[in-house]
């Protein structure tokens, strides 16, 4: 039976981000909001809880996992970035954005795509999982929260909730989530391309 945490999503609870933080470190599998849709999350270096993951969405080795991070000075330690790269990272984060970037060493090589050595990366502009970023004081390994079989992710806590109870071990609430996922951007060619149009508008 997982726990279910109401967090207020403009000033969230010190003492439950505290607690959340501490389900992960315990290997705990969680949902959590963004500012794109609600989301599964757990340590980047927890093999079992990534599992896990990949069970609850029936994952194959192709997805690609999202790194995501407090800000920039955490994407330079999980992946590479150029000098254009970086001018795009800088203008579009924090936001609804998703960057496929060349993965450095740190992250391990079951995380990373198996053809193109990629990851995901992203900063989101959501004051709960920015507050949870800095109380774990690491990135989350994340996807989307979208069941097998389901196009659109799931949005409202209370309707979930008796779906996941079972399966994770933390339901953050923080409110209606929503519908559009992130705009994936490749950053990984000499040009940037959208890979897929989402919630944040790229130029």
């Amino acid at each position: 039976m997982s726990q279910f945490f109401s967090i207020h999503p403009t000033h969230p609870q010190r003492r439950l981000l505290n607690q959340a933080a501490e389900i992960l470190r315990a290997g705990g599998v969680i949902v959590y909001p963004t500012d794109s849709t609600y989301a599964l999350g757990c340590r980047i270096g927890d093999r079992a809880a990534v599992d896990r993951i990949r069970a609850i969405r029936r994952l194959d080795v192709l997805h690609h996992f999202t790194l995501v991070c407090r800000d920039l000075s955490e994407i330079s330690y999980y992946a590479r970035v150029d000098t254009s790269g970086f001018r795009i990272l800088k203008r579009y984060t924090p936001g609804p954005f998703t960057f496929l970037l060349k993965a450095t060493r740190e992250v391990p090589r079951r995380l990373v795509h198996p053809k193109r050595r990629t990851i995901g990366i992203r900063v989101p502009d959501h004051v709960i999982t920015q507050g949870l970023l800095e109380v774990l004081n690491e990135p989350l390994m994340s996807t989307s929260l979208i069941l097998p079989g389901e196009a659109l992710p799931l949005s409202e806590p209370e309707d979930f909730r008796g779906r996941l109870e079972r399966l994770v071990d933390l339901i953050i609430d923080g409110g209606a989530g929503g519908l559009v996922p992130t705009t994936v951007v490749d950053l990984t060619e000499p040009t940037a391309v959208v890979v897929r149009e989402g919630l944040g508008r790229f130029e």
